[in-house]
């Protein structure tokens, strides 16, 4: 692996993260993974990741910092996604790795996410990383 640097994101980077954005979401419209993203970066315990390979792009997550009864402060990955083109090398883990460093500098307790029910290989990489299912994620549209 050459060359691998982190960033924090900022509203700058939005249109870098656009395309990540769409490969988790592919039926919405780039306009609204943007407005959501502006509207994302204005919430103070919003964080986003970059990954850089040989100064290109090739990873991103959000994260969101939380403090629940259950775990005390968290951190929730939101939207990891690593460029599909180099998937499987290795990147994902040291990428997860930087995360979770980062969230016991910042005083989580706990790293926990959501991720999609149809996606076999992000859970076999969850599994493989030490995560646990806990409980089911529920939703209703309003």
């Amino acid at each position: 692996m050459q060359n691998i640097q982190f960033e924090k994101l900022t509203v700058s980077n939005i249109k870098e993260i656009i395309p990540f954005g769409k490969l988790l979401n592919p039926d919405k419209l780039n306009e609204e993974i943007e407005n959501s993203l502006q509207e994302m970066f204005q919430f103070n315990n919003y964080h986003c990741f970059g990954m850089y390979q040989n100064e290109k792009l090739v990873g991103i997550s959000g994260a969101w910092i939380t403090v629940r009864i259950y775990s005390g402060k968290q951190l929730e990955i939101d939207h990891f996604v690593i460029d599909e083109t180099i998937r499987s090398g290795g990147l994902g883990k040291l990428f997860v790795t930087h995360i979770e460093n980062w969230a016991i500098k910042n005083g989580c307790k706990t790293v926990e996410l959501n991720a999609y029910v149809q996606s076999d290989r992000a859970h076999k990489f969850y599994f493989q990383n030490g995560y646990k299912v806990l409980g089911f994620h529920f939703q209703k549209k309003i």
